[in-house]
């Protein structure tokens, strides 16, 4: 004779989820979400084109002192980044071009991370921080030189 209680009591016992690709998706949820903010943003600068007047803001540093920031230039390089011109987004703005490129990078380590399951640790250091400081600064500086003319917007 069957135990009706022991076939009821075995199939309300939760089964334990396994990994895998719900899991997975809720992991790089959050890098997809900010390569489609990105993407987004890359792909109205891209349409609208920063050169026109009118579209953008002007820079509250050049418009006030007519000194260049070290943005300044960075939605034209942007602009032209996308258009595939990577000579004039040099030209535009360098550093905003090495930034393009250190996202893509580490938004792909990023996601390649949290599809493994582990966390995304990137620690620079002080001394990387300070050394990345001072290279803005100097770009700042001479891009605002007379000999820095290559560097202007």
């Amino acid at each position: 004779m069957r135990d009706v209680n022991a076939d009821s009591d075995s199939r309300s016992i939760p089964k334990t989820r396994t990994p895998g690709s719900a899991s997975v998706l809720n992991r790089v949820a959050v890098p997809a979400g900010v390569l489609a903010a990105v993407a987004g943003a890359f792909a109205y600068v891209g349409t609208v084109d920063p050169n026109q007047p009118g579209h953008y803001p002007v820079c509250p540093l050049y418009r006030l002192t007519g000194l260049y920031c070290p943005g300044c230039g960075g939605l034209r390089s942007a602009h032209e980044f996308i258009h595939g011109d990577f000579l004039a987004a040099l030209q535009d703005n360098a550093i905003a071009v090495v930034g393009y490129l250190a996202f893509t990078v580490v938004w792909t380590v990023w996601v390649v991370r949290a599809a493994r399951g582990r966390p995304v640790r990137i620690e620079l250091g002080g001394g990387r921080l300070w050394t990345l400081g001072a290279l803005v600064l100097v770009f700042t500086v001479v891009r605002n030189l007379p000999f820095g003319g290559w560097l202007h917007p």
